[in-house]
């Protein structure tokens, strides 16, 4: 069956459960695991266990690894978030959070070896500008929805965004006030 045959025959899904996620591994990675099928707060939820998990990966991998992993989770997201969401029959579903996984990744990356006390300003950072969509945050979010692979695109797309906005505010909290900024 063809994307546009599924996008016009299937009905929406509103919340997905566990066995929604299990019918399809790109429904797997795009719900994150199971973390976004959370009732409340999924991208929230999604972005938490983005931080567990670099937690548990960060001493097993090299900063050349974490650059291929998350370069690959994002193209391999693209697909998932595209495939997902024309199976949920909703754009940008809040409950498909692969997109907060990679860009937290990002995020903890670039900052690290950081402190619980700047791990969790930065956490904090990108949910704000994660759920807010100001600015850039809001272009990319609108500029690339839909279905298809550009729908996917813009799924992933608008969390890096919001990254990019939070390492921007790092950087500059930095530069402007180094003996406040967590370490």
């Amino acid at each position: 069956m063809s994307d546009a045959t599924e996008e016009t025959t299937a009905p929406p899904i509103g919340r997905p459960t566990w066995g929604f996620m299990a019918g399809h591994p790109a429904r797997w990675l795009a719900l994150g695991f199971g973390s976004g099928l959370t009732r409340f707060a999924p991208g929230t939820v999604g972005t938490l266990w983005a931080w567990v998990a670099f937690l548990a990966l960060y001493p097993f991998l090299s900063n050349t690894h974490w650059f291929w992993l998350i370069f690959g989770g994002f193209a391999i997201g693209c697909w998932a978030c595209k495939t997902c969401a024309i199976h949920m029959q909703v754009t940008d579903s809040g409950h498909m959070v692969w997109d907060e996984v990679i860009a937290f990744w990002l995020v903890l990356w670039l900052i690290m070896p950081a402190g619980f006390t700047a791990q969790l300003l930065a956490f904090g950072l990108f949910r704000f500008f994660d759920a807010v969509k100001f600015g850039p945050t809001r272009w990319a979010d609108q500029t690339f929805k839909g279905f298809g692979w550009r729908g996917g695109f813009g799924v992933m797309f608008d969390d890096i965004v919001a990254a990019g906005l939070t390492l921007l505010v790092w950087a500059l909290g930095i530069q402007w006030f180094p003996e406040f900024w967590p370490r």
